[in-house]
């Protein structure tokens, strides 16, 4: 099965936010790979003012808050 990350950080309101709609969404469809920032200083470095950042196919589907259009453009995919 085929993954979507989500880069994210602990106490994040939007990350979790972003997280509660997508994961209804993708439910037996998509794994899900959440990502800490603050457990990867690449993550860290690269994130930290955009998260949360969706990843799909190592190319960014959406940052801030979810993009209902892409991510059913990829289940559709």
């Amino acid at each position: 099965m085929k993954s979507l990350q989500v880069y994210s950080r602990e106490d994040c309101h939007l990350c979790e936010v972003l997280l509660e709609e997508l994961k209804p969404l993708i439910e037996g469809r998509l794994e899900l790979e959440v990502r800490d920032i603050d457990s990867n200083a690449e993550w860290h470095e690269r994130w930290f003012a955009d998260i949360p950042v969706v990843e799909y196919e190592d190319a960014v589907v959406c940052m801030h808050f979810l993009d209902h259009d892409a991510i059913t453009g990829i289940l559709r995919g």
